[in-house]
C-alpha cells in the first residue's frame, strides 16, 4: 500500500489496537494481582481465573511480570496447579531452543 494513501494500513491499525488492549489489560490486572498477593488471598478459583486471563497477555513484558508474580505466590498454595500454569505459558509463549532446560529460577 502506498504511504501517501488516505486509507490506513489495516495491519498497523490492528497492531495499535492490540498494544492498546495490552495496556488496558495491565491497568485492570495489576491491581487484582497486587490485591491477591498483598492480601494473601487463598481463593484458589479466583487466582486460577486471574492466571487464565493473564495468560493471554503474558507474551508482553508487563504481562509476564504479573503472570510470574502471581505464579510465584500461587506456588505456596498449590504447586501442582502452578506447574500447570507455568507449562501453559511455555506452550503458548516460550521460544526457548529445544534442549535448553529451564530451572526453577526461570519460573
Amino acid at each position: 500500500m502506498d504511504k501517501d494513501s488516505s486509507h490506513p494500513d489495516p495491519i498497523h491499525e490492528l497492531a495499535d489496537q492490540f498494544v492498546e488492549l495490552q495496556q488496558r489489560a495491565m491497568e485492570v490486572y495489576e491491581p487484582i494481582v497486587t490485591s491477591i498477593v498483598e492480601g494473601e488471598s487463598t481463593e484458589k478459583q479466583f487466582i486460577e481465573s486471574t492466571l487464565d486471563g493473564l495468560l493471554g497477555f503474558a507474551g508482553s513484558d508487563d504481562g509476564l511480570v504479573l503472570y510470574l508474580k502471581l505464579c510465584r505466590y500461587f506456588w505456596e498454595l498449590d504447586p501442582e496447579a502452578t506447574a500447570s500454569y507455568v507449562q501453559a505459558y511455555r506452550e503458548m509463549w516460550d521460544n526457548e531452543p529445544e534442549g535448553r532446560q529451564n530451572t526453577p529460577a526461570d519460573i
